[in-house]
């Protein structure tokens, strides 16, 4: 099941977008003194090519028949992080997961208590009110996040 709705997953059959996540992180690497690597440029293909969020080990178990070690993947999430090109989501379970973060608008995230799906949706009203309540309070707000943990319907369903 598709957990990246908002932006709708599968980016790198939008190969316009790839091409400017791929330039943006090669920038950022340069700027340190690094380079894309083809270990670096799986791990951020594999990511343009998920239709979810994605946890290190899930990186790590999806690569490793390519030869790409635990600490490349989590030194290149570090990194892909670093330029802002990804953000954590928290799961049920404590466990970060990443999403790619450049070029999407504003979403919300539904975490489910029993699968651990997380969802992704917009609520223009309650930005609505955030932003009153904000202006209100004399707030000038830089980001939040909001995620609601619960249940999906699929497992509300199966609930005996």
């Amino acid at each position: 099941m598709r957990e990246l709705v908002v932006y709708g997953g599968k980016t790198a059959a939008h190969p316009a977008f790839a091409s400017r996540v791929t330039a943006v992180f090669t920038r950022h690497l340069a700027r340190n003194g690094l380079r894309l690597t083809d270990q670096r440029r799986a791990i951020l293909d594999f990511f343009l090519s998920s239709d979810r969020h994605l946890s290190q080990d899930e990186l790590y178990r999806g690569l490793r028949g390519r030869g790409i070690g635990r600490a490349t993947v989590f030194r290149t999430l570090k990194t892909l992080q670093d330029s802002r090109l990804i953000a954590p989501v928290v799961g049920r379970d404590g466990v970060p997961r990443f999403e790619i973060n450049l070029e999407r608008p504003h979403h919300d995230h539904m975490i489910c208590l029993d699968c651990g799906r997380i969802q992704e949706v917009t609520w223009p009203e309650l930005e609505d009110i955030q932003e009153e309540a904000c202006r209100k309070a004399g707030f000038t707000p830089r980001w939040h996040r909001h995620e609601i943990f619960g249940l999906c319907r699929s497992c509300e369903k199966n609930r005996p």
